[in-house]
């Protein structure tokens, strides 16, 4: 069969659009051609395209009208205005995560630990709704950056569920790590909330895809989050917390550590975990207890290597994991972390549904559970931990 060619823009010029151009190299099934980058910081964009040898574009209509699909790559406040421009121009959308949130009040002195968490649901529902509407009139979908879907345990996973019929009876996952790059990352009015959105989202959403998994495979119709009880804590402002310098500690409004217990329609439970205050590198796993079989997926860290350095210096210009705070000793370098964090094989196989039609596995729906999933925990851990009913789409 002829390659198909779709053109490809990309909005924004940060790290996330890096890694997205990274992987448009890697898709095999599609001739992707990148068209150009737009972004509101015009410095960042036209350096990011030089290093590309793409154009940058002055107007992101202008980007939109080049080309059959554009890479959400902003911070997640632009992400519901930007897919919704190019829905409306009949173009597919690939949102990073989280897809859409709520920002604040657009106070200057907006506070994330005063304000009612019934807000940030309502605003982000609402948002939601809006998203989903405009896809359903458009040609184009919009098409759920979260990894964690396409990576190779979570996929094996998902085949045993499907060949073998399997109830999942109880999932727990987690992602952490000892904080964020991103100085806004400190602040709810630009990151959305803390760490149960920015790094709960992950095992979230894959714990919310092997359900649906589970319930289309069984009986046709995915299984669907019915309710939430949570808990969130910021360990790191507490008065007595003792800083030695390896965990970030600047935060200003935020959770830096939560746990959140999903109730899915069919009574069976997930407990997500997500923190900001673990070292030794990113950790980040989900385990599938089912009626009959029982799986761990380690996603990082990945122990397909072992490497023992003697000297800190050797390794000076040689990349082993994430946020491990030396090179010195044993560690695990991952041979392909990309690979194993399931980021070539996204691209891939929303370049298939694009091109070819192929069936969508992180799709909008998908991403409106997780948000209405963590926005009502984010109410239950306002009132300590009482559960609160999740609204589906």
């Amino acid at each position: 069969m002829k390659k198909k060619t779709i053109r490809t823009g990309i909005i924004g010029a940060g790290f996330a659009a890096t890694f997205h151009f990274e992987c448009l190299k890697k898709v095999h099934d599609t001739n992707v051609e990148v068209e150009g980058v737009f972004s509101t910081d015009t410095e960042q964009a036209k350096s990011y395209a030089d290093k590309r040898d793409i154009a940058a574009y002055d107007s992101m209509e202008k980007l939109i009208d080049k080309v059959d699909v554009i890479h959400v790559c902003t911070p997640p406040v632009a992400h519901e205005p930007i897919a919704v421009a190019a829905l409306e121009k009949g173009k597919f959308a690939i949102v990073e995560k989280p897809l859409t949130g709520y920002f604040g009040d657009g106070s200057e002195d907006f506070n994330g630990d005063t304000f009612p968490k019934q807000d940030a649901l309502d605003h982000s529902l609402a948002s939601i709704k809006r998203m989903l509407d405009a896809e359903k009139k458009s040609k184009g979908r919009i098409l759920y950056a979260e990894n964690w879907i396409y990576a190779p345990s979570i996929q094996k996973e998902r085949e045993i569920i499907e060949k073998t019929g399997a109830q999942v009876l109880w999932m727990h996952g987690e992602e952490a790590h000892s904080g964020s790059h991103a100085t806004t990352y400190a602040y709810w009015k630009f990151s959305g909330g803390g760490v149960m959105i920015g790094k709960g989202c992950h095992p979230l959403t894959a714990a919310l895809y092997l359900k649906c998994v589970e319930g289309n495979a069984r009986n046709g119709k995915p299984i669907r989050p019915k309710a939430v009880s949570a808990r969130t804590a910021a360990l790191t402002r507490l008065e007595k917390f003792e800083d030695k310098g390896h965990i970030r500690c600047d935060y200003h409004d935020i959770d830096d550590f939560s746990l959140m217990h999903v109730i899915f329609e069919d009574g069976t439970i997930a407990d997500i975990f997500a923190s900001d205050i673990v070292l030794g590198g990113i950790h980040n796993w989900l385990e599938v207890s089912a009626n009959n079989h029982r799986t761990i997926c380690n996603i990082n860290p990945n122990t397909a290597m072992a490497t023992y350095n003697p000297v800190e210096s050797y390794f000076s210009d040689i990349y082993t994991v994430e946020k491990t705070g030396t090179k010195q000793g044993w560690s695990n370098p991952s041979p392909d972390e990309d690979w194993f964090t399931g980021y070539p094989q996204e691209m891939e196989a929303f370049y298939r549904t694009i091109a070819y039609g192929d069936t969508l596995e992180s799709t909008s729906n998908l991403a409106a559970d997780c948000i209405s999933t963590i926005y009502s925990a984010y109410i239950s851990a306002e009132k300590t931990g009482t559960e609160v009913p999740i609204q589906t789409f």
